[in-house]
């Protein structure tokens, strides 16, 4: 390179060296480092969306419940229970959507355990006779009524009143429909060892012609039920205690856990003999209505009247109503009103009716 061009090269040279040392200084530590994550502490937890309730298409119109097929217009079960000491524990009882019980005679009770789908119901009795206002309540479900003998006033109600009887003792029926229970017949005698099971009615039932399946037209059965985020209102009903006989009190304890009443019996826990486990109820309703012995009935069998009007009280949610119940004539549904006459709102669930005499059967306890 000639030297006048590097004289003239020197200071170009020299200018952008100063231009560089005046730009601002770059600290290599921030340079290097990687970029500095939010720390956990200052990081807000998102939860996610929870699934929403799968909602049911139809109602069990027996208990509010909701289900994966249309029952509702399906004539529901009706069958008789025994409930002698010596024949427990029932089978099948707590799959029973409502279940009724009064007094027989000697001081006993019998149960009407009314079923409005036998899907997965299992074994269910022991089956036992027939009563006059049993087959009255049946026949206010429109209902198949299903039984092992009856009282004479039984047979002229269910042959005077239409009613769709499946008879064990007088009928076809034992050995297909029924069947008697060796190991009952042997321990608790003849009379308590008739059975019969969901699986058995769903596949006989239809095979009957005599039978029709579905209500007849324009039917319902009037229970109206709570909302989801809706509790029973009333004064407090811990323990309900239903006085039959000397024989049979029924006792019921609210169980806030599961928002049930527990059922015990002759001092013991209510069983089904199905699942070894204690049966427990949402609704627990007590109805007051005239009982009586029937005058010169050798059996001490008893009159109770069905129909008509009546006062009764209802336990839901730890709480106790007053109620008045009406039932037009032996084929119409009982219906419930309260105090202000509107219909009665139960809670969703099972449902067990005591019937007895009146107001003194009955004690409750607050808490």
């Amino acid at each position: 390179m000639k030297v006048n061009q590097l004289r003239k090269l020197i200071p170009a040279v020299l200018l952008l060296t100063a231009l560089c040392a005046c730009g601002p200084k770059e600290d290599p530590a921030a340079s290097s480092a990687p970029p500095e994550e939010p720390s956990i502490s200052t990081m807000v937890p998102v939860d996610p969306e929870p699934e929403p309730e799968p909602q049911l298409p139809y109602v069990n119109p027996l208990t509010g419940e909701g289900c994966e097929t249309d029952i509702g217009q399906n004539r529901p079960v009706a069958i008789m229970l025994n409930n002698l000491k010596k024949a427990l524990p029932q089978l099948g009882v707590s799959q029973a959507d409502i279940i009724y019980e009064v007094v027989a005679e000697g001081g006993i009770t019998r149960m009407l355990g009314v079923f409005q789908s036998m899907e997965g119901v299992g074994e269910i009795g022991s089956v036992r006779s027939a009563r006059d206002y049993y087959v009255s309540l049946a026949l206010g479900h429109d209902a198949i009524f299903l039984h092992a003998g009856g009282s004479p006033q039984a047979y002229d109600a269910i042959q005077n009143w239409g009613v769709t009887a499946l008879d064990c003792v007088n009928g076809p029926y034992e050995g297909t429909l029924f069947w008697r229970d060796k190991e009952r017949r042997k321990n608790m005698g003849l009379e308590h060892s008739v059975l019969t099971s969901g699986e058995t009615i769903q596949e006989l039932l239809p095979t009957y012609k005599r039978v029709t399946l579905e209500h007849k037209e324009g039917y319902t059965y009037p229970m109206t039920f709570l909302e989801a985020e809706e509790t029973a209102s009333g004064t407090p009903a811990a323990q309900v205690q239903v006085k039959f006989s000397n024989y049979k009190t029924g006792v019921f304890t609210y169980d806030s856990a599961s928002g049930l009443y527990k059922v015990e019996e002759y001092g013991a826990p209510y069983v089904d003999g199905n699942t070894g486990e204690q049966v427990a109820v949402k609704n627990v309703v007590v109805l007051f209505t005239d009982v009586y012995a029937i005058k010169g009935d050798s059996a001490g069998r008893m009159s109770v009247r069905t129909t008509g009007t009546g006062e009764g009280i209802l336990f839901c949610d730890g709480v106790q109503q007053s109620i008045t119940w009406s039932k037009k004539n032996n084929s119409s549904p009982l219906e419930y009103t309260d105090a202000n006459g509107q219909p009665v709102k139960f809670g969703v669930g099972h449902t067990y009716v005591n019937i007895v005499g009146g107001p003194s059967a009955v004690t409750v306890e607050e808490a």
